[in-house]
């Protein structure tokens, strides 16, 4: 059972950063996997970035090397630094927990933040 808000998104030019915020309910040392989705319009949620709980980090490869994902165990909150913005990049971003309680897996999402990015 995890419950996770994010925030941060909004209206950025081309070129510039943001950082999107996700703060779940629970204590992310005992979530086996966290990490941000995102969809655009007319295409299918896709993977940005994950983080595992033992710090092992992936990227998809369209935002390799401007994301980064990062996470503060004592806020409870997962971090998606966006640098160098692209107008592809405008989508509605989400964040993911997914995690084993007792013999089962789980996959928990929020509600997504915009994140638009103009030319």
């Amino acid at each position: 059972q995890v419950q996770m808000v994010e925030s941060g998104g909004g209206l950025v030019q081309a070129g510039g950063s943001l950082r999107l915020s996700c703060a779940a309910s629970r204590s992310i040392s005992s979530i086996n996997r966290m990490g941000w989705y995102r969809q655009a319009p007319g295409k299918q949620r896709e993977l940005v970035a994950t983080i595992t709980s033992g710090g092992s980090t992936n990227y998809g490869d369209s935002v390799k090397g401007r994301f980064t994902i990062s996470r503060d165990n004592a806020k409870n909150t997962v971090y998606l630094q966006m640098n160098s913005l692209k107008p592809e990049d405008t989508a509605v971003y989400y964040c993911n927990a997914y995690l084993l309680v007792g013999t089962r897996w789980y996959d928990y999402w929020g509600q997504g933040t915009q994140v638009t990015v103009s030319s």
